[in-house]
């Protein structure tokens, strides 16, 4: 296994990217942008080059609305249709194998492994794995790599790299040094910025309005967890999303997390298909500007099973919602 430090560069990557002659590009299970994003790009350069790509995801059995105007779509293909054995498997914005769902089994029928990441918490499950827990998002990793590699990030590429950065920042509310940088080179391609924004981002069915009602008028607020820093929660049930997309749920988090009372916020999903199953999106803030003093919650996801960044992160876990309180507060004390 190589560890690939972003400080040294980007060879190894292109190393084996150049040498694939065949390669299945796999995203994680309840795909975002980010992910869905660098492997759409990713799929579009190397059909470019003449090598045979594919790409998928484990679950949910359909990609969500929001990002079925991506371009190189028609690269994704159903779990069943990946092949068992493969040149080169390369998994995009994945922390772990664990991440890929039922699509881990393809790892061991991959001549090589490659892992291309900004996570932290990533295990570096891969033989050859790029991690830089400084980037943004990992679509403005594959921006780098496409450099390094010599390729041109025409428009369709481009929308999808600006699709993974302008989501993995919260609309740039977490830019960091050199993300307007990247995104006005992407919007220089012509793409449409704020089109593309809106449709993955503030786009949603009425039905969002009343789900949205019910699972804030669930939210608690525990002002003395993690030290006084204080954990707002809230619990999306069933009964609470039928009819409504896998977008309308991850967003609500966005607004729990805006309460003003708590550094740390917290949203229990429930599982529509397997009964006690729960996903748990975790934020956090700095309580002030200038300040570095937000909790890590990367490191409080990892040891629930999770893991992501020191601001957003997750875990999957089961059990009741009071057994889920009591163990995510247990993990906040200090």
């Amino acid at each position: 296994m190589t560890a690939v430090k972003p400080a040294a560069d980007l060879a190894a990557a292109v190393e084996v990217l150049d040498a694939a002659r065949s390669v299945t590009v796999l995203c994680h299970v309840q795909p975002d942008a980010d992910t869905v994003g660098s492997g759409l790009a990713l799929a579009q350069v190397l059909h470019r080059r003449g090598v045979p790509v594919r790409v998928s995801f484990a679950e949910p059995a359909e990609l969500p609305a929001s990002m079925r105007s991506l371009p190189g779509i028609e690269f994704l293909v159903p779990p069943a249709e990946v092949p068992d054995e493969v040149d080169l498997l390369v998994a995009v914005d994945c922390g772990s194998a664990g991440r890929l769902g039922t699509l881990a089994d393809r790892i061991s029928g991959a001549a090589t492994t490659l892992v291309l990441d900004h996570h932290r918490s990533n295990t570096r499950f891969g033989t050859v794995n790029v991690i830089d827990e400084t980037a943004e998002s990992t679509t403005s990793l594959l921006a780098r790599v496409f450099d390094a590699w010599g390729e041109p990030i025409d428009r369709s590429i481009a929308y999808c790299l600006f699709a993974g950065l302008v989501t993995d920042t919260g609309c740039f509310r977490w830019a960091g040094p050199g993300t307007h940088k990247l995104a006005d080179r992407l919007l220089s391609t012509g793409i449409d910025g704020a089109g593309i924004t809106r449709t993955l981002m503030d786009t949603h069915p009425f039905g969002w309005l009343p789900m949205l009602s019910r699972v804030l008028g669930s939210a608690q607020l525990e002002s003395e967890a993690a030290d006084g820093a204080g954990l707002v929660y809230a619990f999306v049930r069933c009964e609470d999303v039928a009819g409504l997309r896998s977008e309308e749920v991850e967003s609500v988090i966005d607004v729990v997390r805006t309460t003003s009372e708590a550094a740390i916020a917290a949203v229990f999903k429930e599982s529509r298909t397997a009964p006690g199953l729960w996903t748990v999106s975790l934020r956090s803030r700095d309580t002030g500007v200038g300040l570095d003093d937000g909790v890590d919650v990367a490191q409080v996801a990892t040891r629930l099973g999770g893991g992501g960044h020191r601001y957003a992160a997750g875990y999957t876990t089961t059990g009741t919602p009071e057994d889920l309180v009591t163990a995510l507060l247990a993990e906040l004390r200090p």
